[in-house]
């Protein structure tokens, strides 16, 4: 079951890539996805070697213990729609709670994860749920000011 579950988020993570981030915004999208994976794949790094949290089933488990389909596709996927699609055209409340809101599906997702006791995707020891918004939140805004300083160009954005 736990791998049917990371074929399912690979399948998702790329139908997402594929249709939700719109055409004329696919630079947009690679950009915040690799942006988002430097920082997934450092952080997630740090996190697993420290003991915070722990991915017993994942793929390529003999090269590290992060979640390379987590960390490394999954995350990105998700922050690559999020740029691609940012309402910077809206008020800074309806900013806020777009970013507020990926934040907390992503995080709503991972704890129904963590907290089966049937499946082994993630498991947390020293890791808490708000940690994982909090973390979320700051590297999607992250992301956000790079693809802005990046591209430098409001029409991109827009």
């Amino acid at each position: 079951m736990d791998y049917l579950i990371l074929y399912g988020v690979w399948a998702t993570s790329a139908a997402l890539l594929l249709f939700a981030v719109p055409r004329d915004k696919r630079r947009v999208g690679q950009a915040a996805f690799l942006f988002k994976q430097m920082i997934t794949w450092v952080t997630g790094l740090y996190v697993v070697e420290k003991g915070w949290l722990e991915y017993p089933v994942r793929f390529f488990a003999d090269v590290n213990r992060a979640s390379f389909t987590f960390e490394y596709f999954a995350f990105p996927a998700v922050c690559a729609v999020f740029n691609s699609r940012y309402p910077s055209t809206r008020s800074i409340l309806y900013q806020i709670g777009y970013a507020i809101a990926y934040s907390t599906v992503i995080t709503i997702v991972e704890s129904i994860l963590e907290t089966s006791k049937s499946l082994h995707v993630i498991q947390y020891h020293q890791w808490k749920w708000y940690w994982t918004w909090l973390s979320l939140l700051i590297t999607l805004m992250l992301s956000r000011l790079f693809c802005m300083w990046f591209f430098a160009q409001k029409r991109l954005l827009a």
